[in-house]
């Protein structure tokens, strides 16, 4: 049963809109390349926690880790640049597509890049379970890649523009729950197939991807595209027609106007990616980037990806280690709930300054134990300190999963104006990835030289974060999408010289051009 209610703009005028069934339905099914996106993280670092997929194609770290054969640290258990690039692979991919993904969101839809993304991933898990090689490993996982790059391009943009803006948010962190949910999912089937006999689990375990990308696939068959895209196509009956769908009501005029207002100021920007570059647009980009940024550089993706790794490099047994990252794995998908009924209610900024303090917290403790308690020839965490840490890990990923993790995602896909969407989206996944795959390819090498110390450079940039949300990051719960300049950009201290700068340059030119036709 619908719900009513509505969604008020800047100006007076109040967009009413019911919470329909085929919003909620359209929202779960775009949502699951977030799954997707999850499970890829999550299986990797637990089929390269597996001896058998170690022994087949990377025998070096399986010498070291089962055999004990040439370690010089128990910190270096698993620095080889092969096995990061297994896991990096897929973001440096992803990275690449998505500048093919800006075209296909502006000019084919938001659905049909989300069809793109499942054929993507389907490809990519055919060829991960067949694998026989490191070559057809790496070009799974590009294929993977190239699925994450579509799909994060359109799905939150997808999310933004179909929901009524009271519950924007809120079903926005639908994409980030699903990919916790994919992370757990990954944790729990790497646990199971783990303990098969025959050295076969971690072909299950990346075959088993093949049902998030089936999921989206048809998802993408189903659901519409969204009245801001049909409109921006020139399909405006059209728009306008699932405007009233998805809204529930007949009565979309004011809204409808608005968009096809949006619409045509986008229309007159030929470069979007230039027109991104502009001053006015400024607040919106180094917002964006800087999320991203601090997004990967919280050290979330370094557990996530290798949490089987990074607890087996603290001592706990092959079993134990998977269990672990199962345990922080559910706390990353309740945590996400907590977001998405938290975030129209306290709001961004709330969520955001209340967990830099925890996570930066966390992370120094755990930097403490480990540099008490792990050495380089000694993993001497007894149960109880072991516990600990597996606590601390969980308090960090819960204040993550409740702020970055979500919001990194949200800000830019509702700040952005219509004509630069879609470059700003790719401009956002783009940093995302390129700094996901610095990570993912770096971490192991890092852990190896920084030791106990990476939690403390993780924790450094966690509190750079703290300040530059304070500072910087404005309040943009339910605000409709169309005004956040009036309404958010306008009003804040530092960001509004920017826009009031660039309204006077655009008067003087206009006045000049004037000038010269007389």
């Amino acid at each position: 049963m619908a719900g009513g209610g509505f969604a008020t703009s800047a100006g007076g005028n109040d967009f009413e809109a019911k919470i329909t069934p085929i919003v909620i339905i359209s929202c779960i099914m775009a949502a699951t390349g977030g799954l997707m996106f999850g499970y890829d993280v999550g299986v990797s670092g637990g089929v390269t926690a597996m001896p058998p997929f170690l022994k087949k194609f990377f025998p070096e770290v399986y010498r070291k880790t089962e055999l004990k054969i040439g370690l010089d640290s128990n910190y270096c258990k698993y620095d080889n640049q092969g096995l990061q690039l297994f896991t990096s692979s897929l973001y440096l991919a992803g990275l690449t597509a998505t500048f093919f993904a800006s075209y296909t969101t502006r000019v084919l839809g938001r659905r049909i890049t989300m069809l793109i993304a499942g054929f993507f991933f389907i490809g990519g898990v055919i060829f991960n379970v067949a694998a026989q090689n490191l070559a057809m490993l790496i070009v799974g996982r590009i294929l993977l890649g190239c699925g994450v790059g579509f799909a994060n391009q359109a799905v939150p943009v997808f999310l933004s523009e179909i929901a009524p803006s009271r519950i924007r948010g809120a079903l926005n962190i639908l994409f980030q729950l699903n990919v916790t949910i994919g992370i757990l999912f990954a944790n729990l089937v790497n646990y199971g197939t783990n303990k098969i006999k025959g050295g076969w689990g971690w072909r299950l375990s990346l075959g088993l991807a093949g049902i998030p990308a089936l999921l989206l696939t048809l998802g993408a068959i189903l659901v519409v595209d969204t009245p801001n895209s049909l409109i921006e196509r020139g399909r405006t009956e059209e728009g306008k027609a699932v405007l009233k769908k998805i809204r529930g009501i007949d009565n979309v005029e004011p809204e409808f106007l608005e968009l096809v207002e949006a619409s045509r100021i986008a229309k007159e920007v030929k470069h979007p990616f230039r027109n991104l570059l502009k001053r006015k647009n400024r607040p919106q980009l180094v917002i964006s980037v800087a999320l991203q940024i601090f997004q990967q550089f919280t050290g979330i993706n370094a557990i996530m990806f290798y949490a089987p790794v990074l607890f087996n490099t603290l001592g706990f047994k092959n079993d134990a280690s998977l269990y672990s990252a199962v345990i922080t794995g559910a706390v990353n998908v309740l945590s996400t709930i907590v977001s998405i009924y938290s975030v129209d209610k306290v709001g961004r900024r709330m969520l955001l300054l209340e967990a830099g303090v925890q996570m930066f917290l966390s992370q120094v403790v755990i930097a403490i134990i480990l540099g008490i308690k792990v050495t380089d020839h000694s993993d001497n965490l007894s149960k109880g300190y072991a516990i600990f840490v597996v606590i601390m890990v969980c308090i960090y990923v819960s204040a993550f999963a409740w702020s970055i993790g979500p919001l990194g995602w949200l800000i830019p896909s509702e700040t952005f104006p219509l004509e630069t969407r879609s470059a700003g989206q790719s401009v956002t996944v783009c940093v995302n990835l390129l700094f996901t795959f610095v990570i993912a390819q770096a971490f192991l090498s890092m852990l190896c030289h920084f030791k106990f110390g990476i939690f403390l450079f993780f924790s450094g940039w966690v509190f750079m974060m703290s300040i530059f949300v304070f500072f910087l990051v404005p309040e943009t719960k339910n605000i409709p999408i169309e005004e956040m300049i009036e309404r958010v950009w306008k009003q804040h201290w530092f960001w509004k010289r920017f826009i009031e700068d660039d309204h006077d340059n655009e008067k003087i030119e206009n006045a000049d051009n004037c000038n010269f036709l007389f």
